[in-house]
């Protein structure tokens, strides 16, 4: 596809919607819009344009579409696969001032918000009217719920509770030609038509830019119980995962972190709350929750039976409120504390639960045959494992050529086990190359017709999921 550049005239009508406060050509501006958390990738937009509400975000498209101008939505930059990088120029679209919680709709267990709204902020919002929105990332603490749509995000807790797909009812869009939808209606059940709402949800602001977001909640729940487990053997923490649930428990988060993981995030947080002893080889963090304590008890007390089967040191409870917020730092900074030691790649890798095993041990022999080091971690408990590669002593030859015959490799067995390449965080730029692998000729076609008819021009977030 080939794009216009932009002009000065362009800068001009870009500058008559918005105001001349909220188009930016400097070169910070444009920098801070050139990356997001993905690896070292980095792609410089011609401008950027900050648009307030749905009306400036339908006159910028609609006017990029008929100049052919490439438009890249922009959420916060907390992004894995580069969904927000302007690969081909053009307009970074920055979403940071649709930052509003429009409606909290009590009765029926809804709210309606902005795309810009931070997905924490937005939880601490709905707790305070005794309401729950479960999808938590790692990044929630600055990631916007926009984002978080746009890449179908999980979290920890969608071993219990589901993933973002699972929580939106309907979607405000502004399409490719400046028309506006609303995907579907504000209602649990909806079988009328085809479903315009879980088609966006997941495609990355490739066929549409979402404006409005209306999401189901679910009642707060009063109470949570964690616990530490350390394995002497990292496939035996992976066997653990699914054996908990055979035995009928359903815990609220079930993360794993190999000794890699959470050495490094320890020292990244510069905490000493978590003894490891050198035979440690891999830690499962369990979560459950509820509103009755007496149960959760039992519950905590039956799983770590279960993996008492296991060859385990001294299982840590957490026993107050600060213990239980250190364990969940020390998980959610483990991507942070890669990415400080070492130039990394990232790979989201999902497998039917009870297969996990399998690929730890898969993940590990491909390391040993293409000479890379894996650091992994993950959502245990919905299969989704986390494979960090970090370059340390790799060459630069074997770095760009050797290495993606092994994560080629590594993906050809996922999906061999079930699996598919990415649970969490999307296609974008990084997984492009391996679309072939999860789908045949017909499926992408049926992928690539539909983005056609949404987009005929290709200027929304091109360069994005397919070759």
């Amino acid at each position: 596809m080939s794009f216009n550049k932009i002009q000065q005239a362009d800068i001009a009508f870009f500058t008559s919607v918005c105001g001349e406060r909220y188009v930016h050509t400097d070169e910070e501006q444009l920098q801070r819009c050139a990356s997001d958390h993905t690896e070292d990738l980095r792609y410089m937009p011609e401008v950027v344009v900050q648009p307030a509400n749905t009306e400036e975000v339908s006159r910028l498209v609609r006017y990029c579409n008929g100049r052919l101008i490439p438009v890249t939505p922009r959420g916060a930059g907390t992004g894995l696969s580069g969904g927000s990088l302007p690969v081909a120029g053009g307009v970074s679209l920055d979403m940071k001032r649709f930052n509003k919680v429009l409606k909290v709709d009590r009765r029926n267990f809804q709210v309606t918000t902005e795309p810009g709204v931070i997905t924490q902020e937005l939880q601490e919002h709905l707790k305070a009217e005794g309401l729950f929105y479960p999808p938590d990332p790692a990044s929630k603490g600055s990631c916007f719920i926009g984002g978080n749509v746009a890449e179908n995000s999980g979290g920890p807790r969608a071993v219990k509770y589901g993933v973002v797909k699972d929580y939106v009812l309907n979607l405000e869009v502004v399409l490719a030609s400046g028309d506006v939808i609303w995907t579907g209606a504000n209602v649990l059940k909806n079988a009328t038509g085809y479903n315009l709402t879980q088609l966006v949800v997941g495609s990355e602001g490739t066929l549409g830019i979402v404006t409005k977001i209306v999401l189901r909640l679910v009642p707060a729940v009063k109470h949570d119980l964690i616990m530490l487990v350390p394995f002497r053997s990292a496939v035996q923490a992976c066997e653990a995962v699914n054996a908990i649930f055979m035995a009928g428990y359903t815990p609220s988060a079930l993360e794993f972190m190999e000794r890699d993981a959470i050495e490094w995030s320890m020292k990244y947080v510069q905490s000493a709350g978590v003894a490891l002893p050198p035979d440690i080889q891999a830690h499962l963090l369990i979560e459950v929750d509820g509103n009755d304590m007496d149960v959760l008890y039992r519950d905590a007390e039956a799983i770590a039976g279960i993996v008492q089967q296991y060859d385990i040191d001294e299982v840590l409870f957490a026993d107050s409120h600060e213990q239980k917020q250190m364990l969940w730092t020390l998980r959610r900074k483990v991507g942070e504390a890669v990415k400080s030691n070492s130039i990394y790649k990232e790979e989201d890798t999902v497998v039917p639960r009870a297969e996990l095993p399998e690929l730890l041990t898969i993940i590990k022999r491909l390391g040993a045959e293409y000479g890379f080091n894996s650091v992994c971690y993950g959502h245990a408990g919905d299969g989704n494992l986390h494979v960090n590669i970090v370059k340390a002593g790799m060459s630069d030859e074997d770095w760009n050529n050797k290495l993606p015959q092994g994560i080629r490799k590594l993906f050809a067995e996922v999906v061999r086990m079930g699996g598919t390449i990415s649970g969490e965080h999307g296609i974008g730029v990084v997984q492009r190359p391996y679309m072939d692998i999860a789908f045949n000729d017909v499926q992408l076609q049926l992928m690539k017709n539909i983005k056609q008819v949404f987009d005929p021009n290709g200027i929304l977030n091109p360069g994005k999921i397919f070759m």
